[in-house]
């Protein structure tokens, strides 16, 4: 297997406990107004410990030079306001009582979609956007079907849908 791979799984693996896990804190806040709020700011701080943090560790241990274009800084910067506006926007979904089984199966799906789409508009495809191979739409079609699918019919937790049937007898 290539290393990116594994990289990538690592990616898909964080990724998808993400939701779940920021939900997790939310609720454990204990603040049904202002625990988004407490469990974001925490995110906030694990991105500094790690995308700040281990970054310039492994920069200082390559002894990297520290010299960096300002288009490069600029667009990094925005990538990074783009990628918290999208963990916010996460929040913001849990807290209108979006569930975290379809909020995330939503954004994954969603967002290879415009990644795609944005990525081919900025390297158009060789033959142009009439040459796409039916299987590349068939999969963006799959996804957003299966993001539908998967956030309509999410199973119910546990103790949630229909009432337990009771034990009392009605009168004759």
């Amino acid at each position: 297997m290539q290393t990116w791979i594994l990289f990538a799984l690592l990616t898909v693996a964080s990724w998808g406990l993400y939701g779940v896990l920021l939900h997790a804190g939310q609720v454990s806040m204990g603040d049904a107004v202002n625990g988004r709020y407490k469990a974001f700011f925490w995110v906030g701080i694990a991105y500094v410990l790690i995308a700040v943090l281990a970054p310039a560790g492994m920069l200082l241990a390559a002894k990297a030079s520290w010299a960096m274009p300002g288009k490069a800084i600029g667009l990094s910067l925005v990538a990074g306001a783009v990628g918290a506006i999208g963990a916010f926007g996460v929040l913001l979904a849990f807290g209108a009582k979006g569930h975290p089984a379809a909020v995330m199966s939503i954004i994954f799906a969603g967002a290879p979609i415009v990644n795609a789409i944005v990525a081919m508009s900025l390297h158009p495809p060789a033959g142009g956007w009439a040459k796409l191979d039916w299987r590349f739409l068939l999969g963006i079609v799959l996804a957003a079907t299966g993001g539908l699918l998967v956030s309509l019919y999410k199973p119910a937790p546990a103790g949630v849908g229909k009432p337990a049937p009771s034990n009392q007898t009605t009168p004759r």
